[in-house]
């Protein structure tokens, strides 16, 4: 592809946004003081924007996780707009169809095409929209906020994305220039890759908690930097769960700010999984990985493989010099063993080439499920009483 080709296929406005906010950002550091105020609302304004996204955008609008009153909706409404990440229908038509076709070509942010690029290169980029797999959004369509914000987004953007912060500190303590590379600028920047990374870092880093077929994973690194929503593994297994993180000790401010709407009457119809379905994943990982774990430790020969052999076969080999004890119905070789038995080699060697079964299990001693696993590596064929014919 030539620089031509590479120039036709560069989204233009988004790339404009996303490498300019970081440039005016580092020149507000560079050249305007900090004030402790504008610091503050920097950081408030930080959260609301970010909660706007997560409990706006992404569990309310995207997956219906619970049920708002017009006034949380107008609220989050408005300050997911500040947030500058494109309009909720469009926003909400990728993340489902994120959702429908995790990490196939019709993912239009798929891991499967590497971290940079689900971080934030499709968002440089052109996307063919005929290629993004097809997702319906009939109730946003449906809903008069959605479209009036969708309809006015070239003119709300900016105005909550810049315009809004730096009247604050403008109007509120004098910060103008303050309020607009700080709490605009820098505070965009901060919370454009705190969600970018809900696309990339929690596709990568963290445990197959509930399954592994595809790439999301749980990470409380991810939940830190992403407000909540870094148990992507228990979300995309369980989309329209209100929650990520589901113990009472993980890390989801987004999840205790719908409950706390919720506790207002603001929230309401607040959808779980039923936590038995939620036990089953659980359950299925853990045990494919006692399977993995299992099949990688010696349990000795399959007894059903084994050879059959005689006490006529047991007499000839220690007449050989071969050390054989037999328990339940097991020849095993305790020739390397013997010098290392806990109890003595001389207790052990009075039942070379004899059945030891009832001393094993409490005759003499009353062996460990450890000594029973040992033993069973040392199996070598299985016993038969009767006699052998020449």
């Amino acid at each position: 592809m030539g620089l031509l080709g590479l120039i036709s296929k560069i989204n233009w406005l988004h790339t404009i946004i996303l490498l300019g906010t970081p440039a005016l950002a580092v020149f507000g550091f560079l050249t305007v003081e900090m004030q402790k105020a504008t610091m503050i609302w920097t950081y408030i304004y930080y959260m609301l924007t970010g909660l706007g996204i997560t409990a706006g955008y992404h569990r309310l609008f995207a997956h219906r996780a619970y049920e708002a009153r017009w006034l949380l909706r107008a609220f989050l409404i408005v300050f997911s707009t500040g947030a500058v990440e494109g309009s909720i229908r469009w926003w909400c038509r990728d993340h489902r169809a994120h959702h429908r076709y995790t990490d196939s070509d019709q993912d239009p942010y798929s891991a499967k095409k590497g971290f940079l690029y689900s971080h934030i290169g499709w968002m440089l980029l052109k996307q063919d929209p005929t290629k993004i797999g097809r997702a319906s959004i009939a109730d946003l369509n449906a809903d008069p906020m959605i479209r009036w914000q969708h309809t006015n987004y070239l003119y709300a953007a900016p105005f909550m994305g810049f315009l809004f912060p730096m009247l604050v500190s403008g109007l509120g303590w004098g910060d103008w220039a303050g309020g607009f590379y700080f709490a605009g600028c820098a505070r965009l920047v901060l919370v454009h890759h705190a969600t970018f990374c809900v696309n990339s870092l929690a596709h990568c880093l963290g445990d197959l908690t509930f399954a592994d077929d595809k790439t999301p994973r749980d990470s409380v690194i991810t939940a830190l930097l992403t407000f909540g929503e870094g148990y992507h593994n228990f979300h995309h297994e369980f989309p329209y769960d209100y929650r990520n993180a589901i113990l009472p000790f993980q890390y989801d401010p987004t999840k205790w700010f719908i409950a706390a709407c919720a506790w207002m009457g603001l929230a309401y119809n607040l959808k779980t999984f039923p936590e038995n379905e939620v036990q089953k994943g659980k359950y299925q990982m853990m045990q494919k990985k006692l399977d993995q774990l299992k099949s990688s430790l010696d349990w000795g020969k399959n007894a059903e493989e084994l050879p059959i052999w005689h006490q006529h076969d047991i007499d000839l080999a220690a007449a050989c010099g071969k050390n054989y004890v037999i328990v339940d119905g097991l020849v095993h070789d305790v020739s390397k063993f013997l010098g290392s038995h806990p109890g003595g080699k001389e207790i052990l060697a009075t039942y070379l080439g004899k059945d030891a079964s009832e001393a094993f299990h409490g005759g003499v001693y009353k062996h460990s499920n450890a000594a029973i696993n040992l033993l069973s590596t040392l199996r070598v064929a299985k016993f038969s009483q009767n006699k052998k014919l020449d």
